[in-house]
């Protein structure tokens, strides 16, 4: 099973158009982060996480050409903004892409894309299959996925672990229950926003901290705003087993 970071930024601490900052102006394409979001294709299946405002263009670049379904992490814009465009999709495969989130998530999906549950089923609109999920493990075909709930400040968030890896974005705290979850994952994705204290992300030390909790194999930060700074420099300050994930990264599981 093959997994692509499509996106390993997001849009907290993004600077206005024309920024001369360091990142910015990096010549180092691993600084060049679209929003948040992986790609897992194996077992039969091909499944995105989450569909941030660059969806297109990430699927686009990556030469997606078929989608089974999409799985959420939870509502906020920069990580759901971009499912419109699964249209593409339908019209290619001549059916509906499964999406998949917890009923709050939904609430806010029809909120956003009310025309995509319209019962007048308007032409052209995404077509979909909304399934439910809670805290239970679930199946996408073959896949088998084990939600992991992580505290967005106030607002839970799902993390998702297949097989031996957990992917885990937009964290602050973890309980001692869903850590349990996580435990003997080779691979561990999570997010480290930047060195500054925050209130709703782990800090690069409050992730590396995590990682070291849990002691996977090997450990990938996301969810990087440009404030952490750039990659090759970041890179020199992590331990041993740690490292910055990067757009278009692949790993096997």
């Amino acid at each position: 099973m093959t997994i692509t970071f499509l996106g390993t930024g997001t849009s907290q601490g993004v600077p206005v158009i024309a920024c001369e900052c360091e990142v910015c102006t990096s010549a180092d394409q691993r600084d060049k982060r679209l929003r948040t979001s992986i790609l897992v294709e194996g077992d039969g299946k091909v499944i995105v996480i989450d569909s941030g405002p660059d969806f297109r263009y990430q699927m686009l670049r990556q030469k997606v050409m078929h989608l089974d379904a999409i799985v959420f992490t939870h509502e906020h814009k920069d990580h759901v903004a971009g499912m419109d465009d699964i249209r593409a999709f339908n019209y290619k495969q001549q059916g509906p892409v499964e999406i998949y989130a917890d009923e709050r998530v939904q609430l806010a999906l029809r909120r956003e894309f009310p025309y995509i549950f319209d019962d007048r089923g308007y032409p052209g609109i995404p077509q979909i299959d909304l399934h439910t999920i809670d805290l239970q493990p679930f199946d996408v075909g073959n896949v088998h996925i084990t939600p992991i709930e992580v505290m967005h400040y106030k607002l839970p968030v799902k993390g998702y672990r297949i097989k031996d890896f957990t992917y885990i974005t937009d964290a602050k705290t973890v309980s001692d229950a869903e850590v349990e979850k996580i435990r003997g994952s080779k691979i561990l994705v999570i997010n480290a926003l930047q060195k500054e204290k925050h209130i709703s992300h782990f800090t690069l030390d409050e992730a590396i901290k995590f990682a070291q909790h849990i002691g996977a194999e090997k450990t990938y930060f996301t969810h990087i705003s440009h404030r952490l700074g750039r990659h090759a420099d970041i890179t020199k300050e992590l331990p041993a087993g740690i490292a910055l994930a990067y757009d278009g990264l692949q790993l096997e599981i």
